[in-house]
């Protein structure tokens, strides 16, 4: 396992999978590569497993089917592990934590974004699928104000990935499983030891919103992520999770307390690595309106005519990474929400777009 751990970092890849019927595979900029070697049975997975997971996460594993956590690999990485069972057989997947948090610029952001960093209080939403780099960007958030402003930021995670130190913040983190026992319980209690800003790893139930959203409306600058693609869809998503006695009342909340909602996917770079594509939205009065009366499905033309205040469609972010040489037409079309007009704006440019 440390020889495998080893070429994940030497190799950069992103993820390391361990299954029965298949030789150890590496994620290397989007591609699975398998290592070479022997097809790995299930007694070798269970070994693998065993050498990185402690005998509570076993049983767990035994108990319910999996476990996540994180660790440390000597003071080289920090991977985010998820151990499984899969036809009576372990496996698992670790993904590579980077240990050097990236700047809002080498990520690709506006500098606008330093500005809603500031905000003294309300909901900065980040989303995307699974993989898209959410909590690489929520990391380099906090780092930001971690350097630049004074204050207390609670973190609420399953499991910390990124180790924040002091700096000009105090920066408290705490692990669901380990020091909390559910995100939720976290923000209350987050509530009473004077934060300034709270960062929920993950809005996955009702109990979970509803604590985030309050502890915006309190006061606080809450981040906080959905595996959504979208504005619109991630406030219907929001409102979706309440039952429809309550939906107007969240709605309301959304619209007073909603910052901004950042979407993001990764696209493979020309050249190699992956790049970033955002959809930013930031509320203003005309969206605040929107969100409250149901209409998230004008959210989008919102977004298209907002470049003033700083956001971007993430369509008009994919013909621009297009633009500079950054990602190929392939990505643009495929990452497209609207592949329609995607493609019409890509074949008026010049580009050479195969059928589908």
């Amino acid at each position: 396992m440390n020889e495998l751990l080893a070429l994940v970092i030497d190799e950069g890849a992103s993820d390391l999978h361990i299954q029965a019927g298949q030789s150890p595979t590496l994620r290397l900029h989007g591609e699975m590569i398998p290592v070479e070697g022997p097809i790995l049975n299930g007694d070798d997975t269970e070994a693998l497993v065993m050498a990185i997971t402690s005998e509570d996460r076993l049983q767990e594993v035994k108990s319910t089917g999996g476990c996540d956590f994180g660790f440390s690999f000597m003071d080289r990485a920090r991977f985010r592990v998820s151990v499984l069972k899969a036809r009576g057989k372990f496996g698992v997947v670790l993904r590579q934590i980077p240990t050097d948090l990236f700047s809002l610029e080498d990520i690709g952001f506006p500098n606008m974004i330093k500005d809603l960093l500031k905000r003294p209080r309300g909901l900065i939403l980040v989303t995307g699928p699974t993989g898209s780099g959410k909590s690489t960007t929520l990391a380099s958030m906090i780092n930001y104000m971690n350097e630049n402003d004074d204050g207390h930021i609670i973190t609420i995670e399953d499991p910390i990935e990124y180790f924040h130190d002091h700096k000009k913040c105090i920066v408290t983190q705490r692990e669901v499983g380990v020091d909390v026992a559910s995100f939720s319980s976290a923000i209350r209690g987050a509530l009473r030891q004077d934060p300034d800003t709270i960062l929920v790893g993950e809005m996955r139930d009702l109990e979970t919103i509803e604590a985030a959203v309050s502890a915006a409306e309190t006061g606080h600058l809450v981040f906080a992520t959905l595996h959504t693609t979208g504005a619109a869809r991630t406030v219907d998503r929001i409102v979706d999770a309440f039952p429809d006695a309550a939906k107007d009342q969240i709605r309301t909340q959304l619209s007073t307390s909603i910052v901004a909602v950042i979407s993001q996917v990764l696209c493979p770079r020309i050249g190699g690595g992956r790049v970033a594509a955002f959809e930013i939205m930031v509320s203003t009065t005309s969206i605040a309106a929107l969100i409250r009366d149901n209409k998230t499905y004008r959210i989008n033309s919102e977004i298209q005519t907002g470049s003033s205040y700083g956001m971007i469609s993430l369509d008009q972010h994919l013909l621009s990474l297009y633009n500079r040489d950054l990602i190929p037409v392939e990505s643009a079309l495929e990452k497209a929400q609207d592949p329609t007009e995607m493609r019409e704006k890509l074949e008026k440019m010049g580009a050479t777009v195969e059928m589908v």
